[in-house]
Parts: C-alpha cells; sequence; structure tokens
C-alpha cells in the first residue's frame, strides 16, 4: 500500500488569494496506518502576523523572522510528499494555501502532486453524521483517539488528522467491509450526497445494495 500525506498549515489568516500567507507547514507520512515519517517547519514569508492569530496558534513575528524563508520549506516539503496523495482536514484551507506556496516558490509539480486533497471533515460528515461537531478536536475526542500537543500548530493537527484518518480507514474496513480504503475511495465518498453513503459503502465492498 503506498503512503498518504496528512497535511497541516498554519497561516497569517484564511486566504492567500487575500495577501495571508503560511507562517507553519506539517506533514505526516502514513502506510498501512502507520506513521513512518513526518516533516515540520515554521517558514517566514515576510507576513505580519496578527495579534488574534499569534493568540490562537502561539506562532509570532519574532518565531517566524528566524524560521527558514518560506519558498525554501515548500522545496522540502515538495520533496517530503513526493508523489504521494494528500489528506487534510478541512482540505479546502489547506489546499488553496499548498498550491499557492508551492506558486511562490516557483515549485512545478507533476500531476500526482497536484491531485486533489481527500478531506477528513468531509469524509467525517459522511460516516459519523450523529458526532456533536465534525471539528478536528471535536472528532478527536468523540473517537477517543490521542490528542497529540497544542491545537492550532501544524505538527500537532496533522498527528491528529492522521489519527483520525486512520480510525476513518479502520471504520471502512470493519464496518462497511472495506477491504482497500485508499485515497481514491475517499475522494468518491467526501463527494458522495449522505443519503446516497450506504448503497456507495455496499458497492465497494462488493455486496448488491437492496
Amino acid at each position: 500500500m503506498s503512503c498518504i500525506a496528512v497535511i497541516d498549515f498554519e497561516t497569517t489568516g484564511l486566504s492567500p488569494a487575500m495577501g495571508d500567507r503560511a507562517t507553519e507547514v506539517a506533514i505526516v507520512l502514513l502506510e498501512a496506518g502507520r506513521v513512518v515519517d513526518r516533516f515540520q517547519s515554521l517558514m517566514n514569508a515576510g507576513k505580519h502576523i496578527p495579534a488574534f492569530i499569534t493568540s490562537l496558534t502561539g506562532i509570532s513575528n519574532a518565531m517566524v523572522a528566524a524560521a527558514p524563508d518560506a519558498a525554501s520549506v515548500m522545496r522540502e516539503a515538495s520533496r517530503f510528499v513526493g508523489k504521494a496523495p494528500l489528506v487534510a482536514h478541512n482540505a479546502s484551507f489547506d489546499t488553496k494555501f499548498w498550491q499557492a506556496e508551492l506558486a511562490r516558490a516557483g515549485i512545478t509539480v507533476g500531476p500526482e502532486a497536484a491531485q486533489p486533497f481527500a478531506c477528513t471533515m468531509l469524509v467525517s460528515r459522511r460516516l459519523y453524521p450523529q458526532a456533536p461537531s465534525h471539528k478536528l478536536g471535536v472528532l478527536v475526542d468523540y473517537h477517543h483517539l490521542p490528542r497529540c500537543g497544542r491545537a492550532h500548530r501544524a505538527l500537532a493537527d496533522a498527528e491528529m488528522a492522521a489519527g483520525l484518518l486512520g480510525q476513518i480507514q479502520h471504520d471502512l474496513r470493519t464496518r462497511h467491509g472495506v477491504s482497500q480504503p485508499d485515497h481514491a475511495l475517499l475522494r468518491v465518498l467526501q463527494r458522495c450526497a449522505k443519503p446516497a453513503v450506504p448503497a456507495l459503502m455496499a458497492k465497494y465492498a462488493g455486496v448488491l445494495h437492496p
């Protein structure tokens, strides 16, 4: 089974289209549900961090001033990911910053690295509609998964998202009979209308849905 790269960014704001930049990136590589490697770095994009962001993440302007420049970090991150498919929690956010920071760094990626992310938040909404919410910390507690350091730091959030992904894949195997809950299935599942999820699971389990 190939690796999956679970990624998380901390940033100065919500949108690179509005001039926001990444301040930290972390990537956790999973193989057969086990963590096999990690990458984490603060990054200096030359962008001021608002005080409310510092209070949320604990990342200060002084910290990023001493960090490697964003382009060099993104080159390392791109090499680290390689051809692994990407996963994030609330992936629409991380996708934007992944693509924007790679472009700013002048990094051309192949089609496999540019593929859409799988999103553990969207998948969780399909599989766990009864969860009290689908925020990462809430889902980690809901599944009694370990918390990994301070929330809103990239490595802690990437570790927790990786743990959630492992739970999702375990449940797809044990509850839904899907022998290979791979990245491609996650992508199909996150786009599936909620009422159609049982039929989709039956199809992937090789069982005709009544």
